[in-house]
This record gives structure tokens, C-alpha cells and sequence, in this order.
């Protein structure tokens, strides 16, 4: 029988050496884990706290949809607190896609679409989505709340998710140890994060490039961007915005769902 339960324990070895490891906060069931983890940040938590739950009874997505949560994936937020100014804070979603992405290649051995800004995806169907939210005045932001879910081991969605939303396990046909992809992903998101704090100028282009590199949604894909216009995209710009290209000339994305045309 296949065993899957991640302890404290088990997961603070795994990450040790990292900015994660004596920060660990696990759950059985929590309504939201960015919920919970923003809470903590607006309390005091140092950079580095994460906040992992078996099953969320409310969880969110980008824009405030809900994210449906079954046992069997990862409901995983991070508390960071960015030297970045608030206007570059979109580098931190496309940074955890890379994360996510090279992390199941670690593990799983097969690499996710990246769809910006923040979908994980296998083909056209969501493997995963991260939502980041932050607190931040004009001067800098305060902290930032890295919220990833990723479809792991379930072998079935609702029915109005079916056509939708897929997992490694339907995509290999294996199951995998969710602590092996929980520590890859905490060991490359820190790699990604690192840098960023070190020297942000430096680092923001080679990020916004490598996501693209990953992504065949940034160029040459024909988008609808939030049910109003069609276009083609045409790459990110220098601060990871989203060029579209439309029949009546170019647009940027700078809010707002993007989905095949």
C-alpha cells in the first residue's frame, strides 16, 4: 500500500541547510493556507515560515476563484519578505513557476507548461496554480505570501474539473512521495529567491527570460485575455508583463485570466 504522510519530522531533514527548515507549520485540514500564512506575516512571522496542509476547506485561487482540495496534493504558502519594490513583486509568481517546474522535473522526471502568470500545466489541463499576494505601502513591501497548489496523487476531480485539471499520478501513471516534490520545491524556490534578494536588477531579466523558455504560452499562442480581446502573445516584457499582439495593435497584459483562444 502506498504511503503518503508528511511529518514534521520527515520534511524539516529533508530541507535542512534552508531558510524553511525551523519554520514548518503542518495541518490535517485548514480553510486556506495563504489565509493562514498571511495571518502569521501580518503577525510577525520571519521570512521563510511555510504553512503546508493536507486538505484546504477553502482554498483560493488567482482573482478569487475557489481551489478545489483532495487528498493527495500539495497545498503549500511561504512567507518571504521581498526587498523588492511592489512593482516588480510579478517576478515572484513567474520565479515559483520556474521552481515548480524544475522541481517535478527533479522528481517526476517530466517538465510543466507554464502558463502565465501562474498556472502550472500538463497539455492543456491545470496541474497546479500559485497565488501570490502581498502587503506593501509605496515605499516597499512589507511581505509577500507565495501560495502553490499542486495536483499530485489524485486519480479523480469533480465532474465540472474533468476536462479541466489532470495530476502527475494521471499523467505518469505512478504515484509519488509528496515529501520528495515538497523538498525539491522548497530547495528551488530558495535558489530562485535568493538571488532576487541579492541583487534584484541583476536577476528580474534572466528570470522573465528562463520563464519563457519554459512557458508555450509566451509566444506565438492564440489567447483570449479575460473573455474581452483575442490576440497572439508576443513574449514578456522587462518587467514580466504579458505582450499580446491584437488586430488592432499590441497589447500588455497587466491583470487578468489569459486562456487558449
Amino acid at each position: 500500500m502506498f504511503e503518503d504522510k508528511i511529518s514534521s519530522d520527515s520534511l524539516r531533514k529533508a530541507v535542512r541547510g534552508t531558510m524553511f527548515a525551523a519554520k514548518i507549520h503542518l495541518f490535517d485540514a485548514i480553510g486556506s493556507t495563504n489565509s493562514e500564512a498571511t495571518e502569521a506575516a501580518q503577525a510577525g512571522a520571519p521570512e521563510g515560515s511555510i504553512f503546508l496542509a493536507e486538505r484546504q476547506l477553502q482554498g483560493r485561487g488567482r482573482g478569487g476563484n475557489s481551489w478545489h482540495s483532495e487528498p493527495g496534493a500539495i497545498y503549500m504558502s511561504v512567507v518571504l519578505r521581498p526587498t523588492l519594490p511592489a512593482n516588480d513583486i510579478l517576478v515572484l509568481a513567474l520565479a515559483t513557476g520556474l521552481a515548480v517546474s524544475l522541481a517535478v522535473e527533479h522528481v517526476c522526471g517530466v517538465a510543466p507548461d507554464l502558463r502565465w502568470p501562474n498556472d502550472i500545466m500538463f497539455g492543456e489541463k491545470k496541474l497546479g496554480g500559485i497565488l501570490c499576494e502581498m502587503n506593501a505601502d509605496a515605499a516597499r513591501v512589507r511581505h509577500a505570501v507565495v501560495g502553490i497548489g499542486l495536483n499530485v496523487n489524485q486519480g479523480e476531480f469533480p465532474p465540472e474539473r474533468h476536462q479541466t485539471a489532470t495530476s502527475l499520478f494521471t499523467e505518469t501513471g505512478k504515484k509519488w512521495p509528496r515529501i520528495d516534490l515538497v523538498a525539491a520545491l522548497l530547495h528551488a524556490l530558495e535558489a530562485e529567491y535568493s538571488p532576487l534578494q541579492r541583487s534584484p536588477a541583476d536577476v528580474i531579466k534572466t528570470c522573465i527570460a528562463r520563464f519563457e523558455k519554459r512557458s508555450s504560452y509566451a509566444r506565438g499562442k492564440r489567447v483570449k485575455v479575460a473573455d474581452e480581446y483575442e490576440g497572439v502573445t508576443d513574449g514578456l516584457d522587462e518587467r514580466g508583463f504579458l505582450r499580446v499582439q491584437t488586430p488592432t495593435g499590441p497589447r500588455l497584459v497587466i491583470a487578468g485570466g489569459v486562456r487558449p483562444a
